[in-house]
Protein backbone atom coordinates (compact mmCIF):
# COMPACT_ATOMS: atom_id res chain seq x y z
CA UNK A 1 0.00 0.00 0.00
CA UNK A 2 1.24 3.46 -0.88
CA UNK A 3 1.68 6.07 1.85
CA UNK A 4 -0.53 9.11 1.83
CA UNK A 5 0.67 11.88 -0.45
CA UNK A 6 2.27 14.85 1.35
CA UNK A 7 -0.37 17.06 -0.31
CA UNK A 8 -3.20 15.06 1.29
CA UNK A 9 -5.23 17.44 3.44
CA UNK A 10 -8.55 16.52 5.08
CA UNK A 11 -9.68 20.08 4.36
CA UNK A 12 -9.55 19.37 0.59
CA UNK A 13 -11.91 16.50 -0.17
CA UNK A 14 -13.92 15.13 -3.06
CA UNK A 15 -16.71 12.57 -3.22
CA UNK A 16 -15.77 10.33 -6.15
CA UNK A 17 -15.88 6.49 -6.06
CA UNK A 18 -12.46 4.88 -5.73
CA UNK A 19 -11.80 2.67 -8.78
CA UNK A 20 -9.44 0.48 -6.76
CA UNK A 21 -11.22 -0.53 -3.55
CA UNK A 22 -14.84 0.56 -4.23
CA UNK A 23 -15.33 1.03 -0.48
CA UNK A 24 -18.49 3.08 -1.12
CA UNK A 25 -20.45 0.06 -2.43
CA UNK A 26 -23.45 -0.66 -0.25
CA UNK A 27 -23.48 2.81 1.32
CA UNK A 28 -26.97 4.30 1.12
CA UNK A 29 -25.68 7.88 1.37
CA UNK A 30 -23.22 7.38 -1.51
CA UNK A 31 -25.88 5.61 -3.58
CA UNK A 32 -28.03 8.75 -3.27
CA UNK A 33 -24.99 10.81 -4.44
CA UNK A 34 -24.95 12.77 -1.20
CA UNK A 35 -21.92 13.90 0.80
CA UNK A 36 -20.91 10.92 2.92
CA UNK A 37 -18.91 11.34 6.13
CA UNK A 38 -17.00 8.08 5.50
CA UNK A 39 -16.37 7.71 1.77
CA UNK A 40 -14.53 10.85 0.67
CA UNK A 41 -11.19 11.18 -1.17
CA UNK A 42 -8.25 13.52 -0.70
CA UNK A 43 -8.25 16.17 -3.41
CA UNK A 44 -4.52 16.47 -4.05
CA UNK A 45 -4.74 18.96 -6.92
CA UNK A 46 -6.66 19.79 -10.05
CA UNK A 47 -5.78 20.74 -13.60
CA UNK A 48 -8.84 22.40 -15.11
CA UNK A 49 -11.60 19.79 -14.94
CA UNK A 50 -9.25 16.93 -14.00
CA UNK A 51 -9.06 16.07 -10.29
CA UNK A 52 -6.00 14.35 -8.84
CA UNK A 53 -7.29 12.17 -5.99
CA UNK A 54 -6.12 9.73 -3.34
CA UNK A 55 -8.31 7.27 -1.44
CA UNK A 56 -7.70 7.35 2.33
CA UNK A 57 -8.84 3.71 2.62
CA UNK A 58 -6.43 2.06 0.17
CA UNK A 59 -4.08 4.99 -0.72
CA UNK A 60 -4.78 4.52 -4.46
CA UNK A 61 -3.95 7.65 -6.52
CA UNK A 62 -5.80 8.46 -9.76
CA UNK A 63 -7.09 11.24 -12.02
CA UNK A 64 -10.81 11.87 -12.52
CA UNK A 65 -12.26 13.93 -15.39
CA UNK A 66 -15.27 15.83 -14.05
CA UNK A 67 -16.48 17.26 -17.34
CA UNK A 68 -17.13 20.61 -15.62
CA UNK A 69 -15.45 23.95 -16.24
CA UNK A 70 -12.33 24.16 -18.36
CA UNK A 71 -12.56 20.69 -19.86
CA UNK A 72 -10.10 19.18 -22.25
CA UNK A 73 -11.24 18.71 -25.83
CA UNK A 74 -13.32 15.62 -26.67
CA UNK A 75 -10.42 14.36 -28.82
CA UNK A 76 -7.92 14.72 -25.94
CA UNK A 77 -10.28 12.87 -23.54
CA UNK A 78 -10.68 10.04 -26.06
CA UNK A 79 -6.92 9.70 -26.51
CA UNK A 80 -6.33 9.76 -22.75
CA UNK A 81 -8.97 7.06 -22.16
CA UNK A 82 -7.48 4.61 -24.65
CA UNK A 83 -5.91 1.54 -23.04
CA UNK A 84 -2.16 1.79 -22.75
CA UNK A 85 0.06 -1.11 -23.84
Amino acid sequence: MLPLDPQADIGRRAWVPCPHCADDKGCATCAERRTCAEHWRFLLANSGSVLHLQCPSCAHVWDHETGFGATRSARRRTIDELPRP
